[in-house]
Formats: C-alpha cells, sequence, structure tokens
C-alpha cells in the first residue's frame, strides 16, 4: 500500500492540468469531482477519483484509485485498483494485472473475473502503526485544521498566494536552502533571546509564533504543489497540494519526514517571496 500512496503523489507531483478540474494529458483522467468513463475501444494511462464513480469498459493501462465512489470494471486493468470509500465491482469479462485493495466495502467479484495480484482490505491499523482509529482521527483533524487555515488565507491575502506561485521552479532549489536555514535559526534565535531580560518577550513571542508560523509554511508549500496541477487557481490548486501532502503524512514513519520536507519548503518559499517583493 505504500507503494501506491507514494505513486499517487509521484502522479499529481509530474502531471500539469489545463481544466480546473482535470490533467491535460489525455492518456491520464484526475478528476476531483464527477463521473470517469473508460468505454470500449478507449484506452487511459492512470484514473485518479476523489469523489465520482468510475466505469471501465476499455483499458486501462495503469492505476485506478478512487477516494469516495464505486468502481465498474468490465474492461481490462494493467496496474492496481484501490477503493478507499466505495464498491468495486469486477464483471466477468474484467482482468486486473495488478493488486485489488479496499478500505471499506468487499469487492463484489463475479465468476470469470480475475485479479492477478492480491485481493486485501488496508487495515485502518497500518496508518500510524499503534492506536490506529486515535491516529487517524488526529490526521482528519490536522488535516480540516489545514484546510480551513489555507482557505482562509487565500481569501484574505490573494495577492500573496499569487506572488508565491510566481516564483519560479528554479529558485525552488534556493527555498529550500533558506527555508532549512531558517527552520534551524529561528529557534536557535528565540532560546538566545531569552536568556536575556530584555531579549525574553521577543523569545517568548518568537518561540509561540513558530507553530503558526509552520502551519503556514506546510499550508504554503501544499499550495506551490497544487499549482504544478492546477496552474490557473488558486482554492483548487491548494486543495489537491494538500491532499497530496496529508496522503503522504499516512506513510508510518516517512510521512513525518515528508511533513517536515514541506514545512521547510514552504518556509523557504514564504521568505523569498518576501525578499522579490521588497527588492521589487
Amino acid at each position: 500500500m505504500k507503494r501506491l500512496l507514494v505513486a499517487l503523489v509521484l502522479l499529481f507531483t509530474l502531471l500539469s492540468a489545463g481544466p480546473a478540474f482535470a490533467a491535460d494529458e489525455p492518456d491520464d483522467r484526475i478528476v476531483l469531482s464527477g463521473p470517469v468513463l473508460i468505454d470500449r475501444d478507449e484506452t487511459a494511462q492512470d484514473v485518479v477519483v476523489l469523489d465520482g464513480d468510475v466505469v471501465v469498459r476499455g483499458t486501462v493501462r495503469g492505476d485506478i484509485i478512487v477516494v469516495d465512489g464505486d468502481v465498474t470494471i468490465r474492461g481490462n486493468v494493467r496496474g492496481d485498483v484501490v477503493t478507499i470509500s466505495g464498491t468495486a465491482m469486477l464483471g466477468r469479462r474484467a482482468r486486473i494485472g495488478g493488486d485489488l485493495v479496499y478500505f471499506d466495502d468487499k469487492p463484489v467479484v463475479s465468476d470469470g473475473a480475475k485479479v492477478s495480484g492480491e485481493t486485501n482490505k488496508f487495515d485502518g491499523g497500518e496508518i500510524a502503526g499503534v492506536g490506529g482509529a486515535f491516529a487517524l482521527g488526529f490526521w482528519l483533524a490536522v488535516s480540516l485544521s489545514l484546510l480551513v487555515l489555507g482557505l482562509l488565507l487565500l481569501l484574505l491575502a490573494p495577492r500573496a498566494g499569487d506572488a508565491i506561485a510566481r516564483t519560479r521552479k528554479a529558485r525552488w532549489g534556493a527555498s529550500i536552502g533558506v527555508g532549512l536555514l531558517a527552520i534551524i535559526v529561528l529557534p536557535i534565535l528565540a532560546v538566545v533571546a531569552c536568556i536575556s531580560i530584555l531579549g525574553l518577550p521577543f523569545g517568548i513571542g518568537l518561540l509561540l509564533a513558530l507553530f503558526p508560523l509552520y502551519a503556514i509554511a506546510y499550508a504554503t508549500a501544499a499550495f506551490a504543489i497544487g499549482r504544478l496541477i492546477l496552474k490557473n487557481s488558486r482554492i483548487p490548486a491548494f486543495i489537491v497540494g494538500l491532499l497530496i501532502l496529508r496522503l503522504l503524512a499516512l506513510i508510518p514513519i516517512v510521512g513525518g519526514l515528508f511533513g517536515l520536507l514541506a514545512v521547510i519548503f514552504g518556509l523557504g518559499l514564504l521568505f523569498v517571496t518576501l525578499f522579490r517583493a521588497r527588492s521589487a
């Protein structure tokens, strides 16, 4: 399952989108909301749907991942099929070359259908290893909080979002370097300031500001990643970018590392954008 989550992230990151809710690559079907039909004599690469049903009568060369919706397969899928909240229904001519993974509802498999890989239910306890229910609830709470924070920032400061989006990919390396420096220097500066009486208020204030600053940096990274896919949008791009980062957070141990990298990247983007605005 880890491989599938990583594959989803790579798919979102590498593809770019023209329309607001779908990729512009003709062989890929990436949809935020709405049904997807791969009809007879049609071929698709990867199919990723957040909210909607998928019907496959033709051929899918890659994977199918559906977050909320049913998947009906009467054709050929060469990769994996993953349903999170929905049911996978396989007709008698259905062929799946990879694994069939489901979170909630058990797949309905007709006689004659063939799954070359394994058919497994993903145990929610695997998400965090221990305290699965608590960990999942915490993950949802953090995700919703970041969603609200990012939406507020974009609604209150849309021009700031546009300025971040204008940061060229060539400067992303510099942004990561600046972010790494900031995440190291800022806590040290706050602790050093607390040593003296005059600097104590500043040090305490800086320490208290670090957590919301890191949250804003995380949301900034989500927005920048989302703009790789939905180039001419704000809120939809942020939602897609946040989904990518929060899916990465589900991976045990490694998910925390991705979160740290997102904060570093977001901090760097914030400071680079601020420096660019001052120099302009």
